[in-house]
């Protein structure tokens, strides 16, 4: 099966907004489908009086120390002062604070911009940062915390209970996708059975994900089928979050970087392929197709589901019922004989399935019952 690309046969679904094209280019590169359900969009608030307001209340009075959550967050505080003219007067006040960054990204805009950070949790992680800090002691110091989209709630309190005055900078804020056409698509071709992956690279676009579902009445079947059969990937724990609530299970990467998702993700759904041997052929199967003795046979939503339901018990009979059962959306039992034909065609060996009469159909697999 050498020579075709790990996920040819693949679908993955991107409800990613930033770097949306960076993660579907490496997807793609490994063979994979990709289909584009962005749902959020990033509302930079250069502009916005909040954000010039914290700017100016830091330049009044400085903090001690200064966290920047994210490294677009940071750049883009950078450029919003250097429209007011303030870009100068900002850098020289945070050269006057400790610097905290939350990862690599944030530490490279920290530097980009002529400071230099102080410390920068290992894990990446917000929880690894308020550990430290609230370790190093920050009663009756001014922080101030840049915002990565969204308010973060337990991090302010708990400075804030540990006796600092926080000062919350908001930089940008995400926001619903302009066009929710794209993103309404994509939850219905993860229920009809035709896409295998979701990535996730923000909790906010996993957020806004179920929330659409909600809206639509879909919310339970996107978590069933996102539980069940879809493999969720997410950048790190933050983003799992929202899934991880519902019980959602995710894969992670080692590391919270885009290349590493993109990784991740391509060794959970190789790791899952069932592999088999069926009237001495040799069979894979993928999320929208099945390798035959080294063809990729690309399969419908419909046969592709008889045939997982045949495989998960290889050589044994399985009824029409139980395949009508196993049907996207369900169906007549004259509906499962007609994805057993059009399975038969896309395999182009109609011996893989044998129909079993008044009993239902099972692959060309040798059992016990054979001997």
């Amino acid at each position: 099966m050498t020579g075709i690309p790990p996920l040819a046969g693949y679908a993955v679904g991107i409800t990613a907004a930033r770097r949306a094209d960076e993660l579907g280019a490496l997807l793609v590169r490994k063979g994979a489908t990709v289909r584009y359900g962005p749902a959020i969009r990033i509302v930079p608030l250069a502009d916005d009086t909040e954000l010039r307001g914290a700017t100016r209340e830091l330049l009044d009075e400085p903090a001690d120390v200064v966290v920047a959550t994210t490294g677009i967050g940071f750049r883009g505080w950078i450029e919003a002062a250097e429209g007011w003219g303030l870009r100068d007067e900002l850098i020289a006040c945070l050269a006057r604070a400790t610097v905290l960054t939350r990862g690599p990204k944030a530490k490279g805009a920290v530097r980009a911009a002529g400071l230099a950070e102080a410390y920068s949790p290992a894990s990446e992680s917000s929880a690894e940062l308020l550990a430290h800090l609230l370790g190093s002691g920050v009663a009756g110091k001014r922080v101030a915390v840049q915002l990565h989209g969204e308010p973060l709630p337990h991090f302010v309190d708990s400075l804030r209970s540990a006796g600092a005055e926080v000062v919350q900078v908001p930089v940008y804020r995400w926001v619903g996708p302009a066009d929710p056409g794209p993103l309404d698509r994509l939850i219905d071709a993860v229920l009809d059975g035709s896409i295998d992956a979701l990535p996730f690279t923000s909790a906010p676009a996993a957020a806004s994900t179920l929330a659409m579902a909600r809206r639509t009445g879909r919310h339970a079947e996107l978590v069933d089928a996102l539980t069940r059969r879809v493999v969720v990937a997410c950048v790190g724990p933050i983003t799992a979050g929202p899934l991880a609530a519902l019980g959602v299970p995710a894969v992670l990467p080692e590391r919270a970087r885009i290349g590493a998702l993109a990784r991740t993700l391509a060794e959970e759904l190789v790791a899952r392929s069932p592999r088999l041997r069926a009237a001495g052929r040799r069979i894979e199967l993928r999320g929208q197709a099945a390798v035959v003795d080294g063809r990729l046979c690309e399969v419908a939503p419909a046969p592709m589901a008889v045939l997982r339901a045949l495989a998960r018990r290889p050589g044994h009979v399985v009824s029409r019922r139980e395949l009508t059962a196993a049907l996207p959306g369900g169906g007549e039992e004259h509906a499962v004989e007609t994805a057993v034909g059009r399975l038969r065609t896309s395999l182009g060996e109609s011996r893989l399935v044998q129909t079993v009469v008044k009993r239902g159909y099972r692959l060309a697999v040798p059992t016990g019952e054979d001997a």
